[in-house]
């Protein structure tokens, strides 16, 4: 995909507007997303007219005074910078109530500086050992227990077969629950489990707060012995992702898609590409029919976005969760395939005492139904 000055990117927006209008507005949006001027005086300088200018590639009616733009940007006008690229993608006209961004290819050159997964799907079977099913997953919760009391959860949970604990994205550094307190105490209770079982789950601390202390927070994870970590792009920002992403000695990345709808950004390429470029190995999604209101076309658009063979970006990991029941898994198996995984909560601690039983049946009919092995 090249612009006729060198590379481009692609951006399609879904715009509100008259057929006798769209024209005019599809060059404005083109403009605002770059030069921020009219075309005729942005293009006084040859240079920018040469290199910063992109163009309208198409506009297709979508129904009724709604229409499909799709406009090519100079990759020059990025920078090769994450936070500029948003900004070319959405920034001034993520204001405007009139236009949603819809969806966003980018030319291969712009992953020279976007991360994409670390460890990416392949990656994450690496580290748990399980082949030939989907990842079975839950989350530490609720928020307000002391650290103990969440690893005990997370022990129950490791030697009930899980092969992913996550903390909640609501534990925060709380003084009722410190933020390295936990992750030590959660790190041994999957090691302890690990002697009893032979497996050791995946223990996934929450990093959250300003840029240096999510750096700060994922130091102390590392050192500790997590082997991966979870952020929320959207609160502590998609930069900070591609700068975790990016580091050498940096640890894969759960994302969680927290204040992901408070833009008007199409899900599958928030959570389905932007997400899965800047770094994030498995993203966490509403699947259809729990307490969101995502489609059945929405899950499998993000679930192909973030598998879709790229050349030099690995794929990764949905992860599908919100009020998923252990006896819909093998619904979201047959739904999903085996390359997922699959995040359960509130249906398991529904269980109260009966909590390793019932975790148990899920890791058990997940097995079943993706034919696989069973969890010993």
């Amino acid at each position: 995909m090249h612009h006729e000055n060198g590379a481009a990117l692609r951006v399609t927006y879904l715009v509100r507007a008259a057929a006798g209008d769209v024209a005019a507005r599809a060059e404005t949006l083109l403009l605002e997303q770059a030069v921020e001027l009219p075309r005729a005086v942005a293009a006084r300088d040859t240079w920018v007219a040469a290199h910063m200018l992109g163009c309208v590639e198409a506009i297709r009616a979508e129904g009724e005074d709604c229409y499909r733009v799709t406009l090519a940007q100079p990759l020059a006008t990025t920078a090769g910078d994450p936070a500029q690229l948003l900004s070319v993608l959405f920034g001034n006209s993520s204001l405007q109530p009139d236009v949603l961004l819809a969806d966003v290819e980018l030319p291969e050159e712009a992953f020279d500086w976007l991360p994409g997964p670390r460890a990416g799907l392949d990656g994450l079977r690496a580290l748990t050992g399980v082949v030939g099913r989907p990842l079975v997953a839950t989350a530490l919760k609720p928020m307000g227990l002391r650290p103990q009391a969440l690893a005990s959860l997370c022990e129950t949970f490791a030697r009930a077969g899980l092969d992913v604990i996550k903390d909640d994205h609501g534990l925060a550094d709380h003084p009722f629950c410190p933020f390295e307190a936990r992750v030590e105490a959660c790190l041994r209770a999957v090691e302890n489990a690990a002697r009893e079982t032979g497996r050791r789950a995946l223990y996934v601390p929450s990093l959250t707060g300003t840029p240096d202390t999510v750096m700060r927070q994922l130091g102390f994870a590392r050192r500790a012995g997590a082997d991966m970590a979870m952020i929320s792009p959207m609160l502590v920002g998609l930069p900070l992702l591609h700068q975790l992403a990016s580091l050498t000695d940096g640890l894969p990345i759960m994302a969680h898609p927290a204040f992901a709808g408070a833009l008007r950004i199409a899900e599958p390429a928030l959570l389905g590409k932007l997400f899965r470029w800047y770094g994030a190995d498995t993203v966490i999604f509403p699947h259809a029919g729990g307490r969101f209101s995502y489609s059945e076309a929405t899950c499998r658009a993000i679930a192909s976005a973030l598998r879709s063979p790229l050349p030099r970006v690995r794929p990764a990991a949905p992860a599908p969760a919100g009020g998923i029941r252990v006896e819909r898994v093998g619904e979201l198996v047959e739904f999903y395939g085996p390359d997922c995984i699959l995040l359960v909560g509130g249906s398991l601690y529904q269980a109260g005492d009966a909590l390793f039983a019932r975790t148990r049946e899920l890791v058990d009919q997940v097995s079943r139904a993706a034919g696989a092995a069973p969890v010993t």
